[in-house]
């Protein structure tokens, strides 16, 4: 039995290691749509997020929001654009690390961990309790005055906690890719050390 366990974990490891590039670009794959709709948001709305970024009173009251605004609207586009390609990999990881750890610090810590309300996680927030009964009350008037068989068609109706799980999710993906690279064959990375060593 020992034997078989030893062979069947050679086989899975050789085979595994010959395609651990698809880790990485699955990871790169995964992020770009991600930052590029984000980045393109803040994009066709740089005002907005300027005034966000700098207003005490109903935004993060950052210093410096022009500057910020355009370095995180940067790190988005231009990181995505690098992802893709696989160019810089580990480089452009590092602004979007910044951007989700200033994300998750200043938009969505004080949410606690759940994006999307559920009673049934161990990590919910204390006011999920009435975002579910908005959502109770949603529904009820979605169901009167709407078409609430079309509306649901694809999938329940939520209520948003904008907890920090997706940017946490975000930055440990981020992460990986910053310890792994862009990875072999689909990558400018790989192509460009190939070069340089031969």
């Amino acid at each position: 039995m020992k034997n078989l366990l030893t062979k069947c974990q050679h086989i899975i490891d050789t085979n595994v290691q010959s395609l651990s590039f698809l880790a990485s670009l699955s990871l790169r794959l995964y992020l770009v749509p991600v930052f590029w709709v984000a980045g393109m948001n803040k994009v066709n709305t740089f005002d907005d997020i300027v005034a966000w970024f700098g207003n005490e009173q109903w935004g993060l009251g950052l210093p410096f929001p022009e500057l910020l605004a355009l370095l995180a609207t940067s790190a988005e586009v231009g990181g995505a654009i690098l992802l893709l390609f696989g160019f810089a990999t580990r480089w452009a990881t590092i602004p979007l690390m910044v951007t989700m750890i200033v994300a998750i610090t200043s938009v969505h810590w004080q949410n606690g961990w759940q994006a999307v309300h559920d009673l049934m996680s161990p990590w919910a927030s204390s006011n999920a309790e009435s975002a579910l009964e908005r959502l109770e009350k949603s529904k009820e008037i979605l169901q009167t005055h709407g078409n609430y068989d079309w509306l649901t068609e694809h999938g329940s109706l939520i209520v948003s906690n904008n907890g920090i799980e997706w940017a946490v999710t975000y930055l440990i993906m981020l992460f990986a890719l910053f310890v792994i690279g862009g990875g072999k064959f689909i990558s400018v990375d790989y192509w460009v050390r190939k070069r340089c060593m031969s």
